[in-house]
């Protein structure tokens, strides 16, 4: 801020708007200049103003300034002592620090050296902090930004990447050894400090873990081994990109790194209005090494362990550890394994919808270029139907009104835009993240159909918007449905139903007609959905087939062996809205609507593995602490419970995640005094529990054995996500023979088949929800 002062100074009161500048051959003499404010300079000078060498005293501040002028602007090497004691010694440009150069804070008893820009740090640089801290490498602005190293004066030490001065990105963090030499290590992804995403963790004696973290806690399936050298496995994760490569991270001077960073697109940074010399204090480290290694032993097993936010919820021994050519071969099938995927195939060139997929992004980023201009008015009557949709041609090379592209030729159709773009901005969704999300420079993911409809689903890269292929029937259903739909989507704003965003068709020069619905994903969240369901109320066919089953794997209701225990008005608020949807989709011939449900495992607190207990031991009301209470229960980087449900003061500055496409009011808990209640996530603001959104909720899960009184009933706590999706299909001719055949042909439960009546389909339907959400005991 001294040295702002002074900047500011300068430019006020030695650069004059005239044309003062020195023409070559001007003569130059030496004296002193007393400015009205009171300000000194001496040194030379040119017509007037500084230029040479001169020194200049602020009266206000007592600053000093020893160096280079030009054109009555600091230039060229000086020296600036602030009355602190603080000192710049180094470069200077058009008033500015700029190039290299020293500061020593005389405050902090902190230096650095290195390059400047606009009075920041920016470029290569050393900082040395009082305690003893050390960080040596990119600077942006400002801060600590791009590659480097730190190292703590207790010895950890961090070599990959920062951002906004802390560890985000590729990195390798190793801690100090009190034995001498390197201590526990963690290679892999960060974010924000902490161990976030895919890495690789090593202990001091020998043994490793290798899985996925989520903000420093362990989340997801990994595999974990007490004697396997790391370098039997890193080296071809290196290769791949999945973790840093130490060969460019261990040295922020070697060759290679200078090369990387000369050629990291580091860009001229803006003019700002009030520069300033921002000085950031050390960083700590977050957490510490990982204690969790049991006592090493030769013989023992690979482990593949899956954890739900900290908290192990399953292990399973993969084999045994022998000869290092064989166990290398087990331990990449193991790992192969746990590497958590990303649900979908990334469509790249040569995937069967590549061409597919670029017609749709070229597509979709017309409709919404074409339409963002027109202004915002209410829908209309003349908005709906056949008449309210457009097509247009785009031929590979281009027209006067479409660009050219990579895809073969296409034909494009928009219905009803003006209705959908309403839609959207109902929803809350803005235009340029809707276009950048599905049309932007990443490529889309398709998913294996959940359904037998034989439907394509894709996903985009950032998991909001779920893309689905109709059939000409389910397009006329929601033409005929979509005035009543948005009235309905108007009227309730925490409805159910699937969020619709648009609806289009491509008709490449093949000649087969793809039908596209664009819809919102409700399993867009930072948390991990752990379970999820697809209920129906019916029970022919309702199993999955699949032997194995993981986060990805839809279950269907004979398999769902839960009951879920809510907040007694969230319940009541939760069946009510349930109900009115059911009863919008009857009103209009739909059925074989299913319920969407998932959920992640959320605290230990409430968790008793393997025990049982009776029936009639059932979970009592929701634990609510106090913003007091949950500080004092854990830290922010020591969550052992996983997830906290706080109650939410009345502070108007408290950070809210506001997740993607949510409309609608926030939930209050009765039992809370009706003040709001929140979910706490480390390191994070606080998630709004909206209805279907972030709800917490207590899960009773039943393992049936053999011997029906003795079963086990495991308790949860646990976050819900709930919808109702594929209201498209209406109960028509084609239904009613379904029916009538697998009746009488094959004998089976009329009540037990998912094609039914839609009276009759809703009444089953919001029967099997209140079985499943069943009021809590007295």
């Amino acid at each position: 801020m001294q040295d702002r002062t002074a900047s500011a100074a300068s430019k006020n009161h030695l650069q004059p708007r005239t044309d003062l500048s020195n023409p070559d051959g001007a003569a130059s003499t030496t004296g002193e200049l007393t400015l009205p404010n009171g300000d000194l300079y001496s040194g030379t000078l040119s017509r007037g103003v500084p230029e040479g060498t001169g020194r200049y005293v602020w009266s206000g501040s007592g600053c000093v300034y020893s160096g280079g002028w030009r054109r009555g602007m600091r230039h060229g090497n000086g020296t600036t002592r602030w009355p602190s004691g603080s000192v710049y010694e180094g470069e200077y440009s058009a008033g500015f620090m700029d190039g290299q150069g020293t500061h020593v804070d005389a405050s902090s008893s902190s230096s650095y050296k290195g390059h400047w820009k606009l009075d920041r740090k920016h470029g290569l640089g050393l900082q040395a902090h009082a305690n003893g801290d050390v960080y040596q490498g990119s600077w942006v602005h400002g801060q600590m930004e791009g590659h480097g190293r730190y190292t703590w004066a207790n010895g950890n030490c961090y070599v990959g990447n920062m951002r906004n001065g802390l560890m985000s990105g590729k990195g390798v963090l190793t801690w100090s050894s009190t034995g001498g030499g390197g201590g526990d290590s963690f290679q892999g992804n960060w974010l924000d400090g902490a161990p976030h995403g895919y890495g690789l963790y090593t202990w001091e004696g020998g043994g490793c873990y290798l899985g996925t973290w989520t903000r420093g806690l362990k989340d997801g399936k990994g595999t974990f081994c007490h004697t396997v050298p790391a370098a039997v496995v890193v080296d071809d994760l290196r290769k791949r990109g999945v973790l840093p490569d130490i060969s460019i991270t261990a040295d922020p001077e070697s060759p290679a790194a200078s090369l990387s960073r000369r050629n990291s697109g580091l860009g001229r940074p803006p003019m700002m209005k009030k520069p300033s010399l921002q000085r950031r204090r050390s960083i700590g480290v977050t957490g510490g090494p990982d204690k969790t290694l049991k006592s090493k032993d030769s013989s023992s097993p690979i482990l593949e362990r899956e954890y739900a936010q900290g908290v192990l919820i399953s292990e399973i021994v993969l084999d045994k550890w022998s000869l290092p050519e064989s166990s290398s071969r087990k331990l990449k099938l193991g790992l192969s394994r746990a590497m958590l995927k990303r649900p979908g195939e990334t469509i790249i060139k040569g995937h069967r919808s590549y061409d597919l997929m670029l017609c749709l992004q070229l597509g979709i980023r017309y409709t919404v270029g074409k339409i963002t201009p027109i202004p915002d008015r209410e829908v209309r009557t003349s908005d709906y139907g056949p008449k309210a949709s457009f097509w247009m041609k785009f031929p590979k090379n281009g027209s006067k009104l479409t660009p050219s592209h990579r895809a073969l030729d296409f034909k494009w159709k928009d219905y009803c835009p003006m209705v959908f773009r309403n839609l959207r901005e109902m929803f809350k969704i803005d235009t340029a993240d809707y276009m950048i999300s599905i049309s932007g420079s990443d490529a889309l993911r398709e998913l294996s159909s959940p359904g037998k409809s034989g439907s394509i689903f894709f996903l985009s890269q950032d998991d909001r918007f779920m893309i689905k292929t109709l059939r000409k029937s389910e397009v006329q259903v929601l033409m005929r449905m979509l005035p009543y739909y948005y009235r309905h989507v108007q009227s309730y704003e925490n409805t159910l139903v699937t969020k619709f965003f648009g609806l289009h068709r491509v008709t490449p020069s093949s000649g087969q007609k793809f039908r596209f619905v664009v819809m919102g994903n409700m399993f867009c969240t930072e948390l991990r959905i752990h379970r999820r369901f697809d209920l129906k109320g019916s029970s022919l066919g309702r199993s999955t087939e699949k032997i194995k089953i993981d986060e990805n794997t839809t279950l269907k209701d004979l398999d769902l062996n839960y009951s879920f225990y809510l907040e007694p008005s969230w319940r009541d608020a939760l069946l009510k809205q349930i109900e009115t949807d059911s009863e919008f989709l009857r009103n209009h011939g739909i059925m074989d609507y299913s319920l969407l449900l998932g959920f992640h495992y959320r605290a230990r607190r409430n968790l008793q593995i393997g025990s049982s207990c009776p029936k009639s031991i059932l979970p009592d009301k929701l634990s609510v602490l106090s913003e007091a209470d949950a500080a004092e229960e854990d830290s922010a980087y020591n969550y052992q419970d996983g997830l906290i449900l706080v109650q939410r003061g009345r502070e108007k500055n408290d950070p809210v995640a506001v997740s993607p496409h949510i409309r609608g009011s926030r939930l209050r808990s009765s039992s809370a005094c009706f003040e709001e209640v929140d979910l706490l996530l480390p390191d994070t603001g606080r998630l709004p529990i909206q209805l279907g959104v972030n709800m917490p909720a207590r899960a009773e899960k039943q393992d049936k054995q053999e011997d029906v009184s003795k079963s086990l009933h495991h308790m949860y706590d646990v976050v819900l996500y709930i919808g109702i999706i594929d209201i498209l299909q209406k109960y028509n001719t084609r239904k009613k023979i379904e029916h009538a055949y697998k009746s009488i042909k094959y004998k089976y439960n009329p009540l037990s088949i998912s094609s039914v009546e839609p009276r009759f389909y809703l009444e089953r339907f919001l029967k099997f929800v209140c079985t499943a959400f069943p009021p809590k005991p007295i």
